[in-house]
């Protein structure tokens, strides 16, 4: 526990019907009793009980509520108080000044958390959780942050850790005992326990890619020759006009981007220049674009004019995305003249009319390889925990196979290395540098 106590406005800097106002440390209700009166004593309050009275901002009284988290059963670990004060920015500020004056000083970017890591009381990948719930922008990304913060990918590693630690003491039992032929049954536990090692963690590399996505979006740009409809779609999907829609060739001469959540997860959405022959240098850059564009996307839109059909100009675009994750989409059906297909193609749309967009959305959700996503499963969303699970599959992998072939200490090194690498998401072999970047991202008030 740190003798010094902190304080900071837990809440949004601006005008609201509450703010918070929190004290951590080791005599957080001495500042509380020089500031804060009512009928029943600081120095008497129960834990966990909200107190109402008045609160000193030096300057002005504000009447409002009192807290004391007793440690160690509070979120940093420590002794904890929460003034709870009317919303001013105003009353905030005078309120949180008072308590550095009182005593406390103003805590640093995450340090409320940084308490509690170092306190024990959450892992390191739930401290990420914690401030992925935070900047959260979808549901995915709040469900994604809450099954860290909830310690649920700890528990996997921790299970994992055991199969480990495990078979470091079964060999190290031989080591010990050398004139003891380590049994025939053991080498069989030993190959188990790190054969079910490398499937969990197996199951969860593979579960990055679906999880990376449902936390950081999926991007899907549009492409197509000019007048197809692209700009429409894009206007059709976000449901407002982001993107001019004119009937001239060659409008959209730069990428436009807009966001829409599909089924809890945001899709970035790229309207891009239509791609042709073009000798005006300022829309020639745009296609360029359009190309850079195309070759970073998680789905790829082609669309196709569906009152003219395809075209060479068509036929070329779909022979440069051919590798790419394609959607193939023959819009303007309200214009078809027969009502027949043209070409080959996954999906008829209106954008102008919205016939089928929705149907589009579902199509570019299982596209985006998303159907998988399970957010009651085990799954990665963090690109340093996928680093650290590949690098602890790599060494598991290479022990198994050295079994019968390499003397068992040897062995041991390859097992203490995937347990290191394992220790960096839990923080437990984690250096500052880490630390000090995952706390960097939260706010002074966390």
């Amino acid at each position: 526990m740190l003798e010094d106590n902190i304080a900071a406005i837990s809440t949004a800097m601006q005008p609201s019907g509450v703010a918070i106002i929190r004290l951590s440390g080791k005599s957080p209700l001495s500042i509380a009793e020089k500031m804060f009166k009512s009928k029943t004593p600081v120095n008497e309050f129960e834990p966990y009980r909200m107190y109402v009275g008045s609160i000193d901002g030096e300057n002005f009284k504000d009447f409002g509520m009192c807290v004391y988290f007793k440690a160690p059963h509070s979120f940093t670990g420590e002794d904890v108080v929460e003034f709870h004060c009317h919303g001013g920015v105003a009353i905030t500020k005078g309120v949180l000044e008072t308590c550095l004056k009182n005593g406390a000083r103003l805590a640093e970017r995450g340090e409320f958390t940084r308490r509690a890591f170092l306190n024990g009381k959450m892992s390191l990948s739930s401290c990420e959780g914690l401030i992925d719930m935070i900047n959260s922008e979808s549901a995915a990304e709040v469900k994604s942050g809450y099954y860290l913060y909830r310690e649920k990918l700890y528990g996997k590693i921790k299970e994992i850790e055991g199969d480990l630690t495990y078979v470091l003491a079964l060999i190290d039992a031989n080591i010990d005992y050398p004139e003891e032929d380590i049994e025939t049954a053991e080498i069989a536990e030993i190959k188990g326990r790190l054969a079910n090692a490398e499937n969990r963690l197996s199951v969860l590399a593979q579960s990055y890619a679906v999880g990376n996505k449902a936390k950081n979006g999926v991007k899907v740009v549009i492409c197509g020759k000019p007048n197809a409809g692209k700009s429409s779609l894009l206007n059709s999907i976000l449901k407002y006009d982001k993107a001019i829609v004119t009937s001239i060739e060659g409008t959209t001469r730069d990428i436009v981007e807009g966001n829409r959540e599909v089924n809890g997860v945001t899709f970035r959405f790229f309207d891009t220049a239509g791609i042709h022959d073009s000798e005006d240098y300022i829309e020639q850059i745009g296609i360029d674009r359009s190309k850079k564009a195309i070759e970073s996307a998680d789905v790829v839109l082609f669309v196709g004019d569906g009152s003219s059909g395809l075209s060479e100009i068509d036929n070329e675009i779909l022979k440069q995305i051919d590798n790419k994750n394609v959607i193939k989409i023959l819009n303007k059906s309200d214009l078809f003249l027969d009502g027949s297909k043209i070409g080959d193609f996954d999906i008829e749309i209106s954008a102008k009319t919205g016939s089928n967009v929705k149907e589009l959305e579902q199509l570019i959700f299982e596209k985006a390889g998303l159907n998988s996503l399970n957010f009651d499963g085990d799954y990665l969303v963090e690109v340093r925990h996928y680093e650290a699970i590949c690098t602890s599959l790599t060494a598991v992998k290479k022990a198994f196979s050295a079994i019968g072939v390499m003397p068992l200490d040897v062995i041991t090194i390859d097992i203490r290395a995937a347990l290191v690498a394992l220790g960096l998401i839990t923080g437990e072999t984690a250096d500052d540098n880490v630390i000090n970047e995952i706390f960097s991202k939260f706010c002074v008030g966390k």
